[in-house]
């Protein structure tokens, strides 16, 4: 991944940001040309940055690195080509998604740094709910230690960057059905002894509404 070291201005305050809960499921396409449309007017000064909260309809999404063969069942759910970073990987009723629009203009033209913070602000979240959620080096995401040599994935990270602001974002497993992970490689990730977890596989009986909350408190935390 590409690192810009362009001198910047002082981080934004994460207290400017806007957040937003979409009241139903959401239609992917939807969901894009909204964040399209938000980048835009974030990159002209229109409108402040936006942490977007949303659950989708059961799809498969594509990313620019997702090989054909990781698809195993094309038919079971749509399939959606998207600009973010990764491979294959599942959205459905359960899962929280936070599609994060941030200007790295203002907080420093720095990729890496940025998906670090993304990761970091998985791990502060999940500990708030009393999971240990890790980084595994050579795989994207966050991962859960189910021991044996067993490792589970909870959450999934992929971002795009236009002009230097930030669109797409994070994915945590509340309480999906897992099963509907089965029509594709999740992440190209084939190893049986690596899987896909939930908040609910793992016994936390956090919902939503806890999730949320934790993203925010955890959001500050690592970005102000």
């Amino acid at each position: 991944m590409a690192v810009a070291t362009h001198q910047t201005a002082p981080a934004q305050s994460a207290q400017t940001v806007e957040w937003q809960r979409a009241p139903s499921l959401l239609a992917y396409d939807d969901a894009v040309s909204t964040m399209e449309a938000r980048v835009a007017a974030i990159r002209r000064g229109d409108a402040a940055e936006l942490v977007w909260l949303v659950e989708h309809p059961p799809l498969y999404t594509a990313g620019t690195s997702a090989k054909p063969a990781d698809l195993l069942d094309s038919e079971r759910f749509p399939v959606h080509e998207t600009g973010r970073g990764g491979q294959y990987t599942y959205h459905g009723p359960g899962q929280r998604i936070a599609y994060v629009m941030i200007d790295l203009n203002r907080r420093g033209r720095d990729l890496r740094a940025y998906v670090h913070n993304l990761e970091q602000w998985v791990i502060a979240t999940l500990a708030h709910l009393d999971i240990d959620g890790e980084r595994r080096s050579g795989r994207v995401g966050i991962w859960v230690d189910r021991g044996n040599g067993r490792e589970d994935k909870v959450a999934a990270i992929g971002v795009r960057v236009r002009h230097w602001v930030t669109y797409h974002g994070i994915a945590i497993n509340v309480s999906p059905d897992l099963g509907h992970f089965g029509g594709i490689v999740p992440c190209g990730i084939a190893d049986p002894k690596l899987g896909v977890t939930s908040l609910a596989d793992l016994g936390v009986g956090a919902n939503m509404d806890d999730v949320d909350r934790a993203l925010k408190d955890s959001f500050s935390e690592i970005f102000a």
